[in-house]
C-alpha cells in the first residue's frame, strides 16, 4: 500500500487542502452577507430568483466545508451576522445598488469561484475533496451560463470593445 491510500476520509488533509477549504468557507460566508444586501437592493424579480439560489448555494459551501475542518480539528472562519430584510423602496436611490451593477458582480464573482475550484480540484490529493469541489465548480458553471443569460435578456451585459476582422479591401 502507497502513502495516503485508503479511504480518502481517513486520511490526513494537507496543509494546501486546509486552507483551501477555509478560504472557501470564509468566501461562502462573506458572499452569503455581501448576496444579502443585493437581495434588498435587486428591484428585478429574476435577479431576486438567482441572487436567492445563489444565497441557498453559498450556505451549502459553507456547511460542507465547515463540516470538514472541525472533523480535522481546525476552526472554521467565523460567520457574519444576518442581514435582516430591507424594503426596496426605503434604500435610497443614491445609495441602492442598480440591478445591472448586482448582475456585473454576480457574473464576475461566480467566474472567479470557478477558478478557485479548480484550484482546488487541481491541488487536493484527497479524492473526496477534490469530487467536492468537483460539484461545487459544476454548480458554478451552471449559474455562470444563467447570469449570462439573465445579464444578455436584461440588456444589462458590458461587454469589453468587441473586434471584428477586417478583410483587405475594407482597410484601403
Amino acid at each position: 500500500m502507497g502513502i495516503l491510500s485508503g479511504n480518502p476520509k481517513d486520511q490526513p488533509m494537507h496543509y494546501g487542502e486546509v486552507i483551501g477549504i477555509w478560504e472557501t468557507s470564509m468566501m461562502a460566508k462573506g458572499t452569503i452577507s455581501c448576496y444579502q444586501a443585493y437581495l434588498n437592493h435587486a428591484g428585478d424579480k429574476d435577479l431576486k430568483e438567482v441572487l436567492k439560489d445563489l444565497l441557498d448555494q453559498a450556505k451549502l459551501e459553507s456547511k460542507e466545508c465547515d463540516a470538514l475542518l472541525t472533523e480535522h480539528g481546525v476552526l472554521p472562519a467565523p460567520g457574519f451576522p444576518e442581514r435582516p430584510a430591507v424594503s426596496w423602496e426605503d434604500i435610497p436611490p443614491g445609495a441602492r445598488f442598480s440591478d445591472p451593477e448586482i448582475g456585473a458582480k454576480i457574473a464576475a464573482d461566480s467566474a472567479l469561484g470557478l477558478a478557485a475550484c479548480s484550484k482546488m480540484m487541481g491541488m487536493s490529493f484527497r479524492e473526496d475533496i477534490g469530487a467536492l469541489f468537483a460539484k461545487y465548480h459544476t454548480t458554478k458553471a451552471a449559474f455562470g451560463l444563467r447570469i449570462l443569460r439573465l445579464n444578455k435578456d436584461k440588456g444589462w451585459l458590458i461587454p469589453p470593445p468587441l473586434h471584428f476582422k477586417r478583410s483587405d479591401e475594407d482597410q484601403g
